[in-house]
């Protein structure tokens, strides 16, 4: 029998169909939890930590896990706050805190499978990347350097019908590689527009066509740069670059109206059909009648959330490492974000 404790979360939680043998709402002090449920036999507890007094302090979890045997706690965190960064995860992880995740199919995940340290292992590596990065080890600021000689891993977006998101895409990549790469180590940057200041992101920039490259030697101590290229003509300087093609009818007229040959320039080319209602049977018909092959199929998303089909399409890019959460745990935990 389980036990669940809830607050601003609770109507999340009231998705679980599990037993519960005690349930709780509102907010408490970390030692109330403890004083209720410490000579109290469940087999897990569910907590929303909005139910938690102070909840952004690392104390209140470290009584908890003194208090209660950590391994039984499932902790609900909210979505994009703090207490999802690698630092915080890593001092929860510290105490054997290893099972969070911030959403219900997460819980039911780990209400089966929990948690284990080698799962979560990943998280306190990235954390201490991070730190070293914020102690001088390394800039966290795109800014020139001598010491490397690699540079960034550059992927270059390109709309190939009008509008077909590649401003929105890029957004919404970002946002993905910066969890698992660090917030500083991620960058965009677009060429000759100004599209990117309504995401009010710090860490994405607009240039001239004629400053690209320098800004790309600036950036050589950052992980991952993404570049919504739009009208530049040279992208030698990306390591990959993306097609997107918007497959709706308008839009593939309109496109081939404008360059009939299009679609034969674009042949061994990764072509991402974007915003697509398409379907697997679909984008057969759709690789038969253009004489390509679609990379990926990406449905329309909601960029104010994170979404597993990013993931999914960053590794298959390459990205990520597609064996990682079966060989070292490397994904799973943000997988069991967004699950």
């Amino acid at each position: 029998m389980n036990v669940l404790i809830s607050n601003k979360q609770q109507n999340t939680l009231s998705e679980l169909d599990i037993d519960i043998i005690k349930s709780l709402t509102g907010s408490y002090q970390a030692t109330e939890i403890v004083e209720m449920f410490k000579n109290f036999f469940f087999s897990k507890m569910i907590l929303d930590v909005s139910a938690l007094n102070n909840n952004e302090d690392i104390k209140s979890y470290e009584v908890l896990a003194k208090g209660l045997d950590p391994d039984k706690i499932i902790f609900l965190l909210p979505e994009g706050s703090k207490l999802c960064t690698p630092n915080f995860l890593s001092h929860l992880i510290g105490m054997g805190i290893y099972n969070f995740t911030t959403n219900v199919n997460g819980v039911k995940y780990l209400l089966k499978k929990p948690n284990t340290l080698n799962d979560v292992e990943h998280i306190k590596k990235m954390a201490n990347i991070k730190n070293s990065t914020e102690t001088g080890a390394a800039v966290a600021t795109i800014a020139p350097t001598s010491n490397v000689a690699k540079g960034p891993t550059i992927i270059g977006v390109r709309n190939v019908t009008e509008h077909a998101g590649a401003t929105t895409l890029i957004y919404m990549l970002k946002k993905e590689l910066a969890f698992s790469f660090g917030f500083d180590n991620v960058v965009a940057v677009e060429i000759g527009k100004n599209d990117f200041q309504i995401f009010n992101d710090k860490k994405m920039f607009s240039v001239r066509q004629a400053d690209i490259k320098e800004f790309i030697t600036k950036a050589a101590n950052i992980s991952i740069l993404l570049v919504d290229l739009n009208d530049c003509t040279d992208d030698s300087f990306c390591g990959d670059v993306l097609y997107l093609v918007e497959p709706s009818t308008i839009k593939l007229n309109k496109l081939i109206r404008r360059n009939k040959i299009i679609f034969t320039k674009l042949q061994n080319h990764k072509v991402v059909l974007n915003k697509s209602l398409l379907l697997n049977n679909d984008v057969y018909d759709f690789e038969n009648e253009a004489g390509i092959k679609v990379f990926y199929n990406m449905p329309p998303l909601d960029e104010r959330k994170r979404n597993a089909v990013i993931n999914d399409f960053l590794t298959k890019l390459g990205v990520f490492n597609k064996n990682s959460s079966s060989s070292s745990g490397q994904t799973k935990i943000f997988g069991l974000f967004r699950r």
